[in-house]
């Protein structure tokens, strides 16, 4: 069954909104854990609006299953990833004031870049991963950088899945994530994905990609506990995985 991690940036922004420390989100790590999720991801960024370095920090010791810290390899980044040694970094080229992940790398362009950064990640002992959009020819990129994984971009999919309701299907779209997604494996990398990944299109996108080891869900999923509880959210998710 392809893992489930849980991003819980989202209830960082909560807790900010606020001040104090509601939600606790140390006892959130440990409630996803307790209600299935196969690991917990955080996307720390410089103006640390939602998770602070110091959340990072307070994790490691908590997390019992797979941590994940995605996010633009800054120095400050590198530092602290470096220092927390989580069991996962995932690459995303971030500018420092982007709302949201919105695009993968160039890993053409930005090799060499890419190659200094996993190499130090990796002799920390830390897999790899690294943010891609569903384009074939970037994948060699990835890994002649030293990647071990890549994380497919699903921002385009999820939209172009919710078109289709109403639209012709963009089946040339889904074709290039099936074709990196093929490429990858044939390579010897394996296959995360995330972005806007929810309970309307996981399942098709899970049947259609047969490679998919893991997904990062956030703002869907969190967005469904306030209507559904948090239990009950994760459990259906991970219902949608199973092969």
């Amino acid at each position: 069954m392809t893992k489930l991690s849980v991003n819980i940036n989202k209830f960082a922004t909560l807790r900010n909104a606020r001040g104090g420390n509601l939600p606790d989100l140390l006892q959130v790590a440990k409630d996803c854990e307790r209600f299935g999720a196969d690991g917990i991801t955080v996307h720390p960024r410089p103006d640390e609006r939602h998770i602070r370095f110091q959340d990072v920090r307070d994790l490691k010791p908590i997390v019992t299953t797979e941590f994940n810290i995605e996010g633009y390899p800054s120095k400050d980044f590198m530092d602290l990833v470096l220092a927390v040694k989580p069991h996962q970094c995932t690459l995303v080229p971030d500018p420092p004031g982007a709302i949201t992940s919105n695009t993968g790398w160039d890993t053409v362009q930005y090799q060499s870049f890419l190659k200094d950064v996993i190499s130090s990640l990796k002799k920390a002992g830390i897999r790899v991963s690294v943010f891609l959009n569903p384009d074939i020819s970037k994948v060699e990129g990835a890994k002649s950088a030293g990647a071990d994984r890549i994380e497919l971009y699903t921002g385009p999919y999820a939209e172009e899945y919710t078109k289709s309701r109403t639209q012709p299907q963009n089946f040339r779209l889904f074709n290039d994530y099936k074709n990196t997604a093929k490429e990858a494996s044939a390579i010897g990398l394996e296959l995360n994905a995330g972005h806007d990944l929810n309970l309307d299109n996981l399942r098709f996108f899970k049947l259609h990609i047969p490679q998919l080891k893991e997904v990062s869900i956030g703002h869907a999923l969190v967005a469904d506990a306030i209507y559904l509880g948090l239990e009950n959210t994760i459990q259906l998710y991970k219902r949608l995985l199973i092969d």
